[in-house]
């Protein structure tokens, strides 16, 4: 059986002297009510053949509307997630101006059952967070990385 993956990238900044990482609400109506435990990676799926980060990459810019910033990356590493994906996160020190962002949309039945197809956005919102609320805010799976992230940031300095 082939195991489902994703990759993507976790921007992060310092700002007032903390760390700050760039994270998406998750757009669709299973998200919609959700805050603490409905924001994401930017990230998306891709086969085994596809470099990890080819896909994140091209993801991001599909999530976000936004060339992806210039600069060494980081590997963070693989964490299986609870439905049993397995997510490869890269690092990125950059600032962007999320306020340019166009999201990216994708259609599902709903609701559910119906036989109407609607169109939904990615992410529904971005945000640069401070790595206490980023930690508060992304799903369950994804926290590992901000462990790793502050780990990579004390190693290096960056």
């Amino acid at each position: 059986m082939t195991r489902r993956r994703s990759a993507g990238l976790l921007l992060h900044r310092v700002h007032d002297g903390r760390p700050e990482v760039l994270l998406g609400h998750m757009g669709g109506p299973y998200w919609v009510r959700k805050d603490d435990g409905g924001w994401s990676v930017p990230k998306g799926e891709h086969e085994e053949s596809e470099p990890a980060q080819d896909a994140a990459r091209r993801e991001f810019t599909e999530e976000l509307g936004l060339p992806v910033p210039e600069g060494p990356w980081t590997d963070l590493g693989d964490a299986r997630q609870p439905s049993g994906k397995v997510v490869r996160v890269f690092a990125l020190a950059a600032d962007l101006d999320v306020a340019a962002a166009a999201f990216g949309t994708f259609e599902m039945e709903w609701p559910p059952r119906s036989g109407r197809q609607q169109v939904f956005p990615e992410l529904d919102r971005v945000a640069w967070l401070d790595l206490d609320t980023a930690r508060a805010k992304l799903v369950t799976g994804q926290r590992v990385f901000l462990d790793r992230l502050a780990s990579h940031i004390l190693a290096t300095g960056q």
